[in-house]
C-alpha cells in the first residue's frame, strides 16, 4: 500500500524520489537514492539489497532496463516487488509483479515515473504524473511534493473496504554532491503527506541559512537568532 514517483528535472539533471505508504517510516527505507548515479525504488513486499544492488549496477554502466533484469535473475521472489529505476540521464525501467496485493501498477511519462499498490485506482498515477507535470519550472522537490498531493487526491490507497491513510512519506532530491541535497520525511503521522508539505516548507526557509553557515561560518548567526527572525518576517514584524 504505497504510491511514488521518481522524477528528474531536465533543466538541472536533479533526480528525486516521492513515496508515501501506509507503512512506517519510509524514509528510512529508501537506500538507493544516489548523486550521479540514479534512482531505485522496491515496494510492496520489497527486497532491500535491491536498491542498493541496483545503484552498484548503474554506477557501472548499465542501463536500467538490464540493471532490472539483473535483479529479477537474482530474486525467485521478483514477482512479489514493485520496482521503479531511473539513471541519470532519465532512461526508465518499472517492473509491478503479479503478486503484488490491491490495484497495482506503473506509468512513465517523459521524465518521471509513478507506480504504486493497495490504490484504488490507476487514476492515483494520472494524478501523481499530474501533480509533477504541473509546474514544470519549479524545484523538483516541490514537484515531487505535488505529485504526492495528486496522488492523494485521486483517491491514493484503499479498496473496497475503505481508504488506508498515509502514515508516512519522503522526499529525497540528489544533484552532483555526494549527498541528498533534500531529504526531509515523515516517520509517523495520521496524515503524512500533509505533515510532509509543512515540514518541506519550513526546512526551505532554512535551507540557503544552513548552507551560508557551512561556507562562511565565521559570519554566521546564532540559529536561534535565525529564528527569531524568520518569525519575525512571517508575522510582518520588523527583524
Amino acid at each position: 500500500m504505497t504510491y511514488s514517483i521518481i522524477g528528474r528535472c531536465a533543466r538541472t539533471g536533479r533526480l528525486g524520489l516521492g513515496i508515501t505508504t501506509f507503512s512506517l517510516a519510509v524514509g528510512g527505507r529508501c537506500e538507493g537514492v544516489a548523486a550521479n548515479v540514479g534512482i531505485c525504488k522496491t515496494q510492496a513486499f520489497p527486497n532491500r539489497t535491491n536498491d542498493p544492488l541496483a545503484i552498484g549496477l548503474l554506477a557501472q554502466g548499465h542501463l536500467p532496463v538490464r540493471v532490472m533484469a539483473m535483479l529479477a535473475a537474482n530474486d525467485s521472489e521478483h514477482d512479489y516487488r514493485q520496482i521503479a529505476i531511473m539513471d541519470r540521464e532519465g532512461r526508465i525501467a518499472a517492473h509491478t509483479g503479479s503478486g503484488t496485493r490491491g490495484w497495482s501498477g506503473h506509468r512513465i511519462d517523459g521524465d518521471c515515473v509513478a507506480f504504486g499498490n493497495g490504490l484504488v485506482g490507476p487514476q492515483v498515477l494520472a494524478g501523481l504524473i499530474a501533480g509533477f507535470s504541473a509546474r514544470p519550472d519549479e524545484a523538483l522537490e516541490h514537484r515531487l511534493m505535488r505529485a504526492l498531493e495528486g496522488g492523494r487526491d485521486a483517491g491514493g490507497q484503499g479498496d473496497a473496504t475503505g481508504h488506508r491513510p498515509e502514515r508516512s512519506a519522503a522526499i529525497k532530491v540528489v544533484d552532483r554532491v555526494d549527498y541528498p541535497e533534500i531529504d526531509v520525511r515523515v516517520d509517523v503521522h495520521a496524515t503524512a503527506v500533509e505533515e510532509l508539505r509543512r515540514v518541506l516548507e519550513e526546512f526551505k526557509a532554512y535551507e540557503e541559512f544552513y548552507r551560508q553557515r557551512g561556507r562562511d561560518p565565521a559570519r554566521a548567526i546564532p540559529q536561534d537568532l535565525f529564528a527569531k527572525q524568520l518569525e519575525a518576517r512571517r508575522a510582518g514584524r520588523p527583524s
